[in-house]
């Protein structure tokens, strides 16, 4: 189906062109220096799905709560609006916000697509393209899983604008680093971070299993920013690391500001800039939109950016102390949720043959 057929808001038409310049790098050494990347390398074509087949599609989101996630997640939970609300007010407010998420989600994984792709041919490693092209694969996967839940919903909205200012800054920059830097650890970042809350909260099956999935795979993809950036960046300039470090805050309030809703506010007729102000006084808000964080800043000390620059930006922000936070272990805990949602689909898939014989 398309999109333009369900959009909430009339999207600038149906593409989005971003005008590129960049090197394509051919590597004639043709080395296996890098065992690291090999090996993730080898881990991403080992892991390959396929949606159609690993996710029930059959399964329906709930009509009233497509997410399955408590009411207490909603931004104005709790204001002065949603105590006037009533249930089919609520219904309506869920079913956006659901859709509007989902749709960031798609948008996102369909710039990793393209971002991935980039990183192919600007990467002067022949082993970081080979990772590279395992990427490329999972994002369309991604971009296909997110849209066949959307279809279930029926309703989709256009990129949000934070998402589309750091999606062209990643696009438009001439190096490879930049592309790794906004996408690998800010973008995919936050979604994993995003993605476990539906992942780990939510009561809808198809829900979870699709973010489950989806995590898997983006767990390998940091990791490969963290390997490449991690050897790169000790070998640049002090000014350069600084502007490095500059993009990075700048990325981060980008990311944390995408969370607004301002499309959905302004959708259903509420005033945009009263939701969005109790939402950024909400405790609840304030948690999840500090939590989004947790995979970012223990990355960021870990690849070398790490000056007085971005410790001013995290402590602004309030997540400094996700420094200390074991990403490796995060990476394993997705990986083995991933590996329970498919032990589950294969006890229900043997009790239907049971049943059946």
């Amino acid at each position: 189906m398309a999109f333009t057929d369900t959009y909430k808001l009339t999207p600038n038409g149906p593409t989005w062109n971003v005008a590129q310049e960049f090197e394509a790098v051919f590597d004639f050494e043709y080395s296996d220096d890098r065992k690291d990347l090999l090996k993730l390398y080898a881990k991403g074509k080992q892991q390959q799905w396929d949606a159609e087949h690993r996710i029930n599609w059959s399964q329906e989101l709930e009509y009233e709560n497509p997410m399955g996630l408590p009411e207490q997640q909603m931004a104005i939970y709790g204001s002065p609006l949603w105590d006037k609300m009533n249930k089919k007010e609520r219904v309506e407010l869920r079913r956006n916000f659901a859709a509007w998420q989902l749709s960031q989600f798609l948008h996102g994984e369909q710039g990793a697509l393209i971002c991935a792709a980039k990183i192919v041919q600007q990467v002067p490693d022949l082993e970081a393209k080979f990772y590279a092209s395992t990427q490329t694969i999972d994002e369309a996967r991604h971009v296909e899983s997110y849209k066949r839940l959307i279809e279930k919903l029926g309703l989709s909205y256009p990129m949000t604008g934070p998402l589309s200012v750091l999606l062209e800054q990643v696009l438009t920059d001439k190096r490879w680093d930049m592309t790794y830097l906004g996408m690998q650890v800010v973008i995919e970042g936050l979604a994993l971070a995003a993605f476990a809350g539906i992942r780990d909260m939510t009561t809808s099956p198809l829900a979870g299993a699709v973010n489950a999935y989806v995590m898997q795979d983006e767990a390998r993809h940091v990791a490969f920013g963290r390997l490449s950036l991690r050897e790169y960046y000790p070998q640049l300039t002090q000014g350069e690391r600084n502007e490095r470090e500059e993009f990075l805050v700048e990325a981060c309030y980008l990311m944390r500001d995408r969370f607004e809703a301002r499309e959905v506010w302004e959708t259903l007729g509420y005033d945009a800039d009263e939701c969005i102000a109790y939402a950024k006084d909400s405790p609840n808000q304030k948690l999840f939109r500090n939590h989004l964080f947790n995979r970012i800043v223990p990355v960021v000390a870990d690849i070398g950016l790490w000056g007085p620059i971005v410790q001013k930006g995290y402590t602004e922000m309030g997540v400094l102390d996700y420094m200390s936070v074991d990403v490796d272990a995060l990476q394993a805990n997705d990986e083995k949720i991933a590996n329970e949602f498919d032990a589950r689909r294969q006890n229900i898939h043997d009790i239907a043959a049971i049943a059946a014989e």
